[in-house]
């Protein structure tokens, strides 16, 4: 029975402004009013807007319109309940939608129970809407591995609150009821599980289990199968169909009825364990735990700004922080001591900024994630560069664990199994996955390996091979530091392996030199059937690009490439043509660079490498004020897991990682000061003086107190906490000349 107490206010209000949470063992500041999880849910952000925790399995918000979007809302359509699992900022195909209530009056009709939606409003850790259809309206909040729902009804006779275990979310790349089961344990608990297969990844089939306990006793109940309503029944087993349950009340004007939802993904005893993480059956109570789980990461980065930047900021911060999820305890596949994440989705979109975000903010939770990716290896046999529902899928383009393993251990991260990575890495070069070759390893590599580059033969042959190469000098560098001295000098020669698809005779926008197909037997694709500028994805040539951008994609060797392209001016002026030639939809580009998708994420910080920071400063200021805002359409593109919002908060700072090397390069920092806390204990304190809207390129650095003349520096000249201390200046300066050393 629900109990109301006059100190769960104070204690929620407490909790929420003065958060009791430590960073070096000091009370936390609330941080909560510059989160907006609107911010880039809409135009193609696919943002979830939901309740939930950092990296928390339970994600609970409103499934909309045609339930085809991959986080369940749209700014279109009725709302048709509220499901407790979902994926935040994902392309492709949905997953997940997973175990629905809806609080509705009157007579049930399973097939349409949607209700238009008015007074939608989010905050940190709360989602809140009403339904017009019924005059009911929904709160929810969220801890780990469980929801609230709090329902207010009209006065009434029928309402109820239905769960409707045959929902879930689905597009193009289809999901499928497997099977579902409900059954009514008592006038508040009720339990079951919804299965189901496919979806993005094409994956195998997935359990979501649940134990609800509500508040209120209901005054009576029922169940149905596939559309069969039978009130006062009590059970549905499995036979293949969908199933669902319903509690009915008779209401008085604006009631509450509350209800806690544990989830797991074993068993519903083991959903109704997860619950008791839940203790309140206070709202405001369970929302400022939530917040406060969140305001230990927001406070992990101190900046001083206005208002709007900071909204922008902590709001991308939050967006990190997502996901992947973590399951340990909840893997459905083996038993294991180790840490279980889920829902990498996928490493080829996070390895870029999202996953070194982590690594310098949260090193330990890195750990567990790469420890987690290793014990998937010992029990599956490949390492993946993509997951979730327990299951490997898609590789988009190289095998880019591989370059999370090298980032670490480059970055000095311990507690991981290098050996074993090395091990990993290895097969992922050495081992065809066969079969479906999008589910893991390498798809191609008898090519890769045979002929020095993946031939047209192969589907994403173009993206493969130089992802495989920049992957190869990942497994160099890790071998390197084991001493595998062998394994690391066979490696490097094949990181060489993009220049195999190096074409010096095609010519574009007066630019000599371009990555372009080449047969199985060696010869070139003639320029009648490609072109420069043409695009691709699963099937094609490159993915999610084109030739004109992937051309710049050579992390590891960039002043190789800068070689190929003609030296450092003409590289110079090529990239000037990238950031300015307008071909496309500019909502979507800034020239041709695509900075709404990843293979460009790396491209504005080149020109560091030709010792122009300035330009690097020109176009990532135009990019973070332009492209990012307050708005629901407030990123340039797919969130993709927090990789955009992780770019944003790299650049925002000041630097951004060359991932798998011991390196940032400086671009122009937003802030005048900023203060990161080091999960160590240290701090880093990052100081631009006189840093604006203008005022965007550097004049000096110094770090930890020595005037600093390249422009890019180490992970590990900070690891331990120090300064970077800017001035900056409206005009060009002679600082950063020097360029970046080469790492290969």
């Amino acid at each position: 029975m629900r109990i109301f107490m006059n100190r769960y206010f104070s204690i929620a209000i407490a909790a929420v402004l003065t958060v009791a949470a430590s960073l070096k063992g000091n009370a936390t500041t609330d941080l909560s009013q510059y989160v907006d999880p609107f911010i880039g849910v809409d135009g193609g952000g696919n943002v979830f807007p939901g309740p939930c925790v950092p990296f928390g399995m339970v994600k609970v918000g409103p499934d909309c319109g045609g339930k085809d979007w991959n986080a369940g809302w749209d700014r279109d359509g009725n709302i048709h309940g509220f499901s407790n699992v979902h994926v935040s900022g994902t392309g492709g195909g949905c997953k997940y939608g997973n175990i629905l209530f809806a609080p509705i009056t009157g007579a049930l009709d399973t097939r349409d129970y949607s209700s238009p939606r008015e007074n939608e409003h989010v905050g940190l850790g709360l989602y809140g809407v009403d339904l017009a259809r019924y005059g009911t309206s929904a709160r929810l909040t969220a801890l780990q591995r469980s929801a609230m729902h709090e329902y207010t009804f009209p006065a009434s006779d029928e309402s109820k609150i239905i769960v409707d275990l045959g929902s879930f979310l689905s597009s193009h790349e289809r999901q499928y009821l497997v099977g579902s089961e409900v059954r009514i344990i008592s006038d508040t608990e009720m339990e079951g599980y919804t299965r189901i297969r496919g979806g993005w990844n094409i994956g195998d089939p997935y359990t979501v289990y649940f134990y609800a306990v509500f508040d209120t006793p209901s005054d009576g109940c029922g169940t149905w199968k596939s559309d069969r309503i039978e009130p006062g029944k009590k059970e549905q087993y499995d036979t293949n169909e969908p199933t669902g349950a319903y509690f009915a009340y008779r209401t008085s004007d604006r009631q509450k009825i509350t209800v806690k939802v544990g989830i797991s993904y074993l068993s519903t005893g083991k959903a109704r364990m997860n619950l008791a993480e839940m203790e309140s059956w206070n709202f405001d109570e369970v929302r400022a735990a939530c917040v406060a789980r969140w305001n230990e990461i927001l406070n992990k980065i101190e900046v001083k700004g206005s208002d709007e930047q900071k909204k922008i900021f902590y709001t991308a911060l939050y967006h990190s922080y997502l996901q992947p999820v973590d399951k340990t305890g909840e893997n459905s596949k083996w038993i294991s001591d180790e840490p279980y994440y889920d829902d990498f989705y996928c490493i080829w979109d996070t390895f870029r900024a999202t996953h070194p975000l982590f690594t310098l903010l949260t090193p330990s939770k890195q750990v567990d994630m790469l420890r987690s990716l290793l014990d998937i290896y010992r029990h599956e046999g490949y390492a993946p560069d993509a997951r979730s529902g327990d299951d490997n899928g898609r590789v988009q383009g190289g095998s880019n664990v591989d370059m999370l393993f090298a980032d670490a251990y480059v970055k000095g991260l311990r507690g991981v199994d290098y050996e074993l990575a090395l091990e990993a890495m290895i097969k992922n070069a050495e081992v065809a996955p066969g079969g479906d070759e999008r589910k893991e390893g390498r798809g191609g590599i008898s090519d890769y390996n045979e002929k020095g580059f993946v031939s047209t033969k192969f589907e994403r042959a173009g993206t493969r091979t130089m992802e495989y190469a920049n992957c190869d000098y990942a497994i160099a560098t890790l071998a390197r530091g084991l001493n595998e001295k062998e394994i690391a000098q066979k490696y490097m020669e094949r990181s060489r392996n993009w220049q195999n698809l190096w074409n010096p005779d095609v010519e574009s926008l007066g630019f000599k030199g371009f990555v372009w197909p080449r047969h199985s037997d060696g010869s070139w694709w003639s320029e009648d059937d490609y072109s420069v500028f043409q695009g691709g994805t699963w099937p094609d040539f490159v993915y999610e690009t084109f030739s004109w951008e992937l051309s710049f994609y050579v992390p590891h060797d960039v002043n190789g490439l800068i070689e190929k392209c003609g030296g450092k001016e003409q590289f110079t002026r090529r990239l000037d043509t990238y950031f300015s030639h307008e071909k496309w939809d500019q909502r979507w580009y800034m020239g041709l660079f695509q900075i709404s998708n990843e293979p460009g994420f790396l491209t504005p910080t080149l020109y560091n490498y030709v010792g122009r920071p300035d330009k690097t400063a020109e176009v990532v200021r135009k990019t973070l004020k332009e492209r990012y805002n307050t708005t629901k359409e407030g990123i340039p593109g797919n969130d993709d897991s927090g990789s955009m919002s992780s770019w944003y908060v790299f650049h925002a700072l000041g630097f951004y990682p060359n991932t798998g090397q011991d390196l940032y390069l400086i671009s122009s920092p937003t802030f005048e000061e900023a203060v990161i806390h080091l999960e160590n204990g240290k701090d880093l304190l990052i100081k631009a003086k006189k840093a604006s809207e203008k005022n965007i390129y550097v004049q000096s650095v110094k770090l930890n107190g020595e005037p600093l003349d390249a422009c890019s520096f180490k992970h590990t000249d900070i690891a331990n906490g120090g300064t970077l201390e800017f001035v900056m200046g409206s005009k060009p300066s002679k600082w950063g000349t020097v360029g970046v050393e080469n790492q290969l």
